[in-house]
């Protein structure tokens, strides 16, 4: 008996929030012989939206990109994408921790200092909050990021340091024990 090929498709979604869409895709995957193997998934300004891994037999991802695409009608904004081959990536992951005053470009600046050095944003969550005394809305970023094998950490430290004490904001790296070999 021939083994049935396997296809890895890489689905975004996003729709005005309502209960019942994730039902939506989730019939719709398993109606067209899909696996849903992982998602994150989120509500943001009256939207929901959300990226999943589906792995369909090669000879259904046809019939799974119809089945989804007719959710269009429901107010569904989809990409469908063929997944890229996983490799084990090199490097440490590291989570980073932020909290300081809410100011503009505060992302673009920590990102831009990550890219300086080759890292990799693996995750990365923000938000806002008031601060406890006060009132004033404060920034907050959790992210889990990859370093290349050949970044020293205390490197990528004291850039972050340094840009820190420039946003005015606590900033921490710490190695994800999870990841550590």
């Amino acid at each position: 008996m021939a083994k049935t090929a396997l296809e890895t498709l890489v689905l975004t979604f996003i729709a005005d929030d309502r209960p019942g869409l994730v039902e939506q895709l989730s019939e719709a995957v398993s109606a067209a012989g899909g696996n849903w193997l992982e998602s994150r998934m989120a509500r943001l300004a009256e939207k929901f939206a959300g990226i999943a891994r589906i792995e369909i037999a090669r000879d259904q991802a046809d019939t799974l990109n119809n089945v989804l695409s007719a959710l269009e009608a429901d107010g569904f904004s989809l990409t469908i994408e063929t997944a890229a081959t996983q490799t084990q990536p090199d490097g440490a992951v590291f989570n980073l921790e932020l909290l300081g005053p809410d100011q503009p470009g505060i992302v673009h600046d920590i990102s831009r200092c990550l890219s300086a050095h080759g890292v990799s944003v693996e995750e990365m969550e923000t938000d806002l909050r008031r601060a406890p005394m006060g009132g004033d809305m404060l920034f907050q970023a959790r992210a889990r990021v990859r370093l290349p094998a050949s970044l020293n950490a205390d490197a990528l430290g004291l850039a972050l340091e340094d840009l820190a004490g420039a946003l005015m904001v606590d900033l921490t790296l710490s190695q994800d024990m999870a990841e550590r070999s």
